[in-house]
């Protein structure tokens, strides 16, 4: 698994927990799958995201995208 790949399943996931979260527990839930997307919005115009830099820290391969 590559850097790009381990992104995007943790993106997934977070916004599957927040999604669940907000529909089962309170609705303030919602602001975390919120956050996860303005995130990736942001990573796709500036390259930046804080994610990546952990992966890349644990030693995943670097992508085509985050390197």
């Amino acid at each position: 698994m590559n850097i790009d790949r381990a992104v995007f399943a943790f993106a997934g996931i977070v916004v599957l927990i927040g999604l669940g979260l907000g529909y089962f527990m309170s609705p303030w839930w919602f602001l975390l799958p919120a956050f996860a997307g303005l995130n990736m919005l942001q990573a796709a115009f500036t390259g930046f995201c804080p994610a990546a830099m952990v992966f890349k820290a644990l030693g995943l391969n670097p992508g085509n995208a985050f390197r």
